[in-house]
């Protein structure tokens, strides 16, 4: 069975390596906010080309810590795309703000020339996605923001190590958010996240958001040493932390990440020679990005046909995402109607994403390249 996403083989080659590093955390007597932690946190937020960085329990939590260490709240409204996954919406939602969709241009990414359209007076946020690892068009963004007095919040969930014009994604909005969820490009064994900032004093808010408003750096001066003080309180503070453990293991795996990249984009040119004579749409990348092809994402008429007949060869292959948020029924009272975002429900109804993982053989990627040949012919 050919998967559109496998960890065991890379489980199995850096297996030592990762059973020495959780040994090393059991061991050490520290199980949260520890040296692994402090380590992970300096070294992957200067590869992401970013002065600060936090570790939180998951993506969805970096975005809400983002959003309320912005003061983002009730009557607030945030410009985003609808073709992303359900928690980059549900950040939004939750703490009490309002999405605003624009459409996707070519490369399934936030269309710039529609944003203008959409900003009122309670606009406070542009939320790019920078969808399948490919970095959206961050100078007309940082533009608009600037003229319009407007944060910005990148979604990062799908783009580790993807560079903007010799940038890194993270490191080009007010605010970077990352999932380490187990099929990322840099994805943990369980959940994790992170958020980059190059502004320190939103660094010292979102730090102590993300544990309950408590600053963990110890003071030279005052009653109190950081444990067990909070500074912030109510619903803007979180509970949400990197553990020692996922710590370990990431700091393992960032050893490798260029090279799975490097791998990932390797497996993508070779799809687009060979797929390239089909009736297949093939991703296009941008030319200001570097792809980090998290997902090598194609599109057809009849993707339920081409997909079903791939099952029956033992292909399994994944769409991502099969429904835009705004047609969803938890999201109908935002008042989106069916062909509202015409490209994005277009794109939803055709694409699929093809395997992509770097240690996929090459053997394994000729049966696709050739049965899926066969179908479409």
């Amino acid at each position: 069975m050919i998967k559109v996403w496998d960890y065991i083989k890379e489980y199995q080659e850096l297996r030592e390596e990762i059973l020495e590093a959780v040994d090393g955390v059991f061991s050490g007597g520290t199980l949260v906010f520890g040296p692994k932690v402090e380590e992970f946190e300096q070294k992957f937020s200067t590869y992401c080309d970013s002065k600060f960085g936090i570790g939180v329990g998951n993506c969805t939590d970096a975005l809400c810590i983002a959003l309320k260490s912005l003061g983002i709240g009730k009557g607030d409204e945030v410009i985003t795309v609808s073709n992303t996954a359900v928690p980059t919406v549900t950040a939004i939602v939750s703490v009490g703000a309002t999405p605003v969709f624009v459409d996707i241009d070519k490369y399934s990414l936030m269309d710039t020339t529609k944003i203008k359209e959409v900003i009122t007076d309670n606009t406070k946020v542009i939320l790019p996605v920078h969808l399948f690892g490919q970095v959206c068009d961050m100078d007309v963004i940082n533009d608009i923001a600037e003229r319009y007095n407007l944060k910005v919040i990148e979604d990062c969930a799908q783009s580790h190590g993807a560079t903007y014009k010799g940038k890194k994604a993270g490191s080009l909005g007010d605010v970077g958010c990352f999932s380490f969820y187990p099929t990322k490009i840099f994805g943990a064994y369980g959940d994790g996240g992170f958020i980059t900032t190059n502004d320190e004093e939103l660094y010292d808010k979102m730090n102590r958001m993300r544990f309950f408003g408590m600053e963990r750096k110890k003071m030279s001066s005052g009653h109190w040493n950081g444990k067990y003080y909070a500074l912030e309180y109510g619903p803007d503070t979180s509970n949400s932390r990197l553990d020692e453990v996922h710590a370990a293991i990431l700091l393992t795996k960032l050893n490798y990440i260029d090279e799975w990249i490097d791998r990932r984009r390797e497996i993508a040119k070779r799809y687009d020679e060979e797929l390239s004579d089909t009736s297949l749409q093939l991703p296009k990348e941008a030319s200001w990005n570097r792809h980090a092809y998290y997902i090598y994402v194609v599109s057809h008429p009849d993707r339920d046909k081409i997909m079903k007949e791939l099952v029956e060869n033992d292909i399994h292959l994944n769409i991502s995402y099969p429904w835009p948020v705004h047609t969803m029924i938890g999201y109908e009272y935002l008042g989106w109607k069916d062909g509202d975002l015409s490209i994005t429900e277009k794109n939803a109804n055709e694409i699929f994403s093809l395997p992509m993982y770097p240690t996929l053989t090459d053997e394994e990627q000729t049966t696709v390249i050739e049965i899926l040949k066969e179908i479409i012919q």
